[in-house]
């Protein structure tokens, strides 16, 4: 297996799997529903996966905008391996970001690099209403010591497919709903029993089926630093920062296959300007604005978490303004390729067609649903009564 370089020889080694592999394969991903595994593979043989583990446990320590460039250069070409690659980037970055140097995370961040293992995450769960900060499964304790769990998960990405699950759980069977830990398991640990098939409208490579998980793990398996911290200094808004950028790769396609397509039809009469590039124009502003919004919350992420305290992470401005972007992000992206598939007309509408904008839109319609936006407002809400900066 290759190591990470420098950041320019990392985005290059991303940017050619997104052309050479993922994007040509992405057509049968979404056909199939199947794992993008070929995507996977590569990535992992290039040292990929272990992107952010810190320079201090032996990693490359790339710096966090690199990682979501990577992230919107694989949703451009396949959204369902863009957003694999995202969600384990999320588990990483949760777990880098408050490790405790020595402990079982830290060797496990370090082992990473040289062998590297694709993570899941195990956040939903049947009767909590999609609630992050609310579990009903709790972590409970063996007369011998050890630690065992069983979670009914209505959605786990890509669980069959990954080497390593990051779950979240209550505590203790007397802890209250909020008091949650978040503990990775391996495989070798965790049974995976199917709830159901795995056929949506899009995402199809996501291979996301809900699955009742059991695992038996050891103490030291328990993340230190308690699971609210956690989601609010680090999943949260990583999850909302790298989503985006995969539905901005979403977008950017959209967008190149429309303006290809209205170069086409200026090509078939030199020297007039096709009604379409009026529109094309208008959709230029759309996306410019998405990608403004995008740039300047992660831009502002990543000076907050420059920060010794991290404080500004969990201040009711930044929330508001990370959930707003989750929010923005997920539903301009949907209307972005729609203007793509009117300027492209018929051709855009056919799936055989190199204008296709059919898998795109598909795929960006998941993007209100993953942690759905009505909840994201509702938490909105209540914050904006007392916040005094938004």
């Amino acid at each position: 297996m290759m190591t990470v370089g420098s950041p320019t020889t990392f985005l290059a080694d991303v940017r050619r799997i997104a052309v050479e592999i993922a994007g040509p394969n992405a057509g049968d991903v979404d056909r199939e529903a199947r794992f993008p595994v070929e995507t996977v593979e590569a990535l992992k043989a290039v040292g990929a996966l272990g992107a952010l583990v810190p320079a201090e446990l032996g990693g490359p320590g790339l710096p966090f905008e690199v990682v979501a460039e990577a992230a919107f250069e694989l949703g451009r070409a396949c959204a369902a391996s863009g957003m694999v690659f995202a969600m384990h980037q999320i588990q990483v970055a949760t777990i880098s970001r408050h490790v405790v140097p020595g402990s079982f995370f830290a060797g496990y961040l370090n082992d990473l690099v040289g062998a590297p293992r694709l993570i899941a995450s195990v956040t939903s769960e049947i009767g909590t209403g999609g609630d992050l900060g609310r579990s009903i499964a709790a972590v409970t304790t063996d007369d011998d010591g050890g630690l065992r769990f069983e979670k009914q998960a209505p959605t786990v990405s890509y669980g069959a497919y990954a080497d390593d699950l990051l779950t979240t759980l209550r505590r203790s069977p007397d802890a209250e709903p909020g008091d949650q830990v978040i503990v990775l398991t391996s495989r070798d640990q965790t049974t995976l029993e199917p709830m159901g098939a795995w056929d949506p409208l899009g995402m199809r490579g996501t291979c996301s089926p809900g699955f009742t998980v059991r695992a038996t793990l050891r103490p030291e398996q328990v993340l230190e630093t308690p699971f609210p911290t956690v989601a609010t200094e680090s999943m949260v808004p990583v999850t909302h920062l790298l989503w985006s950028h995969v539905w901005l790769g979403i977008a950017t396609e959209a967008f190149d296959r429309a303006r290809a397509f209205v170069r086409g039809q200026a090509r078939q009469r030199p020297g007039e300007t096709p009604p379409t590039a009026l529109r094309l124009s208008r959709l230029m502003g759309s996306l410019a604005l998405l990608r403004a919004e995008i740039r300047s919350e992660l831009a502002g992420f990543v000076e907050a978490s420059a920060s010794p305290d991290r404080a500004e992470l969990s201040t009711m401005a930044r929330i508001l303004r990370l959930n707003n972007l989750k929010i923005s992000a997920s539903e301009q992206t949907p209307q972005i390729c729609l203007a793509a598939l009117e300027i492209c007309g018929i051709a855009g509408y056919r799936n055989d067609s190199p204008y296709a904008i059919g898998r795109l839109l598909r795929d960006a319609l998941s993007g209100p649903l993953m942690v759905a936006n009505e909840r994201i407002h509702q938490t909105n809400a209540g914050l904006l009564l007392v916040a005094k900066d938004v």
